[in-house]
C-alpha cells in the first residue's frame, strides 16, 4: 500500500470531474518526514493534501495545506477513503477508521455516497464585528465563534452570492477561518455556504467538509432538524448530505479520481 513516489488527486463532493474539491493523497510510509510532507503540500498547491498510514487495523491520516498542517479535513478524508475503496485496500463492506488530530474518523460505504463521522464543534453565539460589513460585504443576523472557524449566517442566499471579502484584512481582524452560511432558495437545498481561510494560505476553499462539524449544530438549533442537504457556492460547487446524531456530525458525499502521477 506504501509509496511515497505515487501521488493521486481526487475530486470530493462531487460525481463529476472538475467539480467539488480536489484533494492530493498519499498512501504514506510511516517513518516519512512531515517537512517533506508540508513541501509536497506545497508544491500540489491544493486546500489539502492528505498523508495516510496504516496502523494496525486503522490508519493515521495527517493534513497540510499549502502552508500549514491542519487537525481535520473532510474531502481530503473522503478523498483517501475513496481511493481505498476503489483500490481494494479496503472492502466495500468494512468501515475504515482514520485516526486525525482533530479525532478518530469513521468512514463507511453506502449505496448512494462514502459517509464520514466528525465530531461535533461547540458553537458560541457572539457579538457580530463592528467591521464584518466593511471587510464581507454584508451585515450578517447571528454571529457564532467554533473552534477556530468564525460563522456568519446572513439573512438571504444572495447575501452569501454577493459576498466580496478582502482576503489580506481578514486574518487580522479574527475572521482568517470564515464561514458564511444563509437558508437556501434552491429546492432541494435547505443551507448554502461558503468558506474562506486565508489564515491557511486558501482565500476560498470550493467545498469543506469539516466546516459541518460546526455548520450541522447551528443549523439545528435554528430549525429543530438533524437531517440537511448542503450547498457550498463556490465556483467549482459541492453537495453534501449532513445529519446530526448526539455529538457526532455524519457527511455524506461522492468523489471521482482524477488522476494518479509518479514523483520522479
Amino acid at each position: 500500500m506504501t509509496n511515497n513516489k505515487i501521488v493521486y488527486q481526487v475530486d470530493s463532493f462531487t460525481s463529476e470531474v472538475f467539480k467539488g474539491n480536489p484533494a492530493g493523497v498519499v498512501f504514506a510510509e510511516n517513518n516519512t518526514d512531515p517537512k517533506w510532507m508540508q513541501q509536497l503540500a506545497m508544491e500540489m498547491n491544493l486546500s489539502e493534501t492528505a498523508f495516510v498510514m496504516s496502523n494496525g487495523e486503522s490508519y493515521d491520516i495527517r493534513f497540510f495545506t499549502p502552508t500549514n498542517e491542519i487537525d481535520l479535513c473532510g474531502h481530503a478524508t473522503l478523498a483517501s477513503a475513496h481511493l481505498m475503496y476503489e483500490l481494494g485496500i479496503a472492502a466495500t463492506q468494512e468501515q475504515i477508521q482514520f485516526n486525525a488530530k482533530g479525532g478518530e474518523l469513521q468512514v463507511t460505504k453506502e449505496a448512494d455516497g462514502i459517509k464520514m463521522r466528525f465530531p461535533k464543534y461547540a458553537i458560541e453565539q457572539v457579538a457580530v464585528p463592528e467591521n464584518f460589513n466593511a471587510l464581507v460585504g454584508f451585515e450578517p443576523v447571528e454571529f457564532f465563534n467554533s473552534g477556530d472557524w468564525t460563522v456568519a449566517v446572513a439573512k438571504s442566499q444572495n447575501d452569501i452570492e454577493i459576498a466580496g471579502p478582502i482576503f489580506d484584512k481578514l486574518p487580522v481582524n479574527g475572521l482568517g477561518h470564515l464561514l458564511i452560511t444563509a437558508e437556501s432558495n434552491i429546492p432541494d437545498i435547505d443551507f448554502v455556504v461558503r468558506c474562506f481561510a486565508p489564515q491557511s494560505g486558501i482565500n476560498e476553499d470550493p467545498v469543506t467538509g469539516s466546516a459541518q462539524c460546526a455548520l450541522v449544530p447551528i443549523w439545528h438549533i435554528k430549525t429543530g432538524r438533524k437531517v440537511f442537504n448542503a450547498l457550498q457556492l463556490s465556483q467549482r460547487t459541492g453537495h453534501l448530505k449532513v445529519g446530526l446524531i448526539d455529538d457526532i456530525v455524519e457527511i455524506k458525499g461522492n468523489a471521482v479520481t482524477v488522476f494518479k502521477a509518479t514523483l520522479k
